[in-house]
């Protein structure tokens, strides 16, 4: 069984991510299991300092702003005329839209006098973020999975990364 974090092993996290006043961003109610190596599955100050961790350590890591989801950018704010919208448009609601820095998620922000605000920005982007984690659980990647980029369950599944 292996123990240590390395290139091409598939890493389980139990976590929590808090803001630094400690208001909990994600409670991290499933654990987090990621391909480690630079597959993108998890951000990658998180896999440097993971790197070479064995089962059992926990860590407690600050992420910067733009370690994380981005500096936020008021550019990426737009107001428009609700009549762009359906009827049925509402606060929350998100679409993509391809711009001059290519496809982009919009979520409404506001909806008021005639106008809807639509912000570009990851719910996240300008935060710090502070990650507790514990390393539960580390083995070999598959050859499937090294081929994929990401891990795969028992069943075959496929787990969301956690940088999106």
């Amino acid at each position: 069984m292996q123990n240590e974090i390395v290139k091409n092993c598939v890493v389980t996290l139990n976590y929590t991510v808090t803001d630094p006043d400690g208001t909990v961003i994600d409670d991290g109610r499933q654990p987090l299991v990621y391909l480690h190596g630079g597959y993108d599955g998890i951000f990658p100050k998180l896999e440097e300092v993971l790197h070479g961790k064995k089962i059992g350590e926990n860590l407690k890591i600050k992420l910067q702003p733009e370690e994380a989801f981005g500096d936020y950018d008021e550019k990426l704010v737009v107001v428009e005329d609700v009549d762009m919208f359906p009827e049925d448009a509402e606060v929350g609601m998100a679409f993509e839209r391809v711009s001059d820095a290519g496809e982009v998620l919009y979520r409404i922000t506001e909806i008021a006098d005639g106008k809807v605000v639509v912000d570009g920005n990851h719910p996240l982007a300008g935060m710090a973020l502070i990650f507790d984690m514990t390393v539960t659980a580390v083995r070999t990647a598959t050859a499937e999975e090294l081929a994929h980029g990401h891990t795969h369950d028992e069943d075959g599944e496929h787990h969301e990364p956690l940088v999106h």
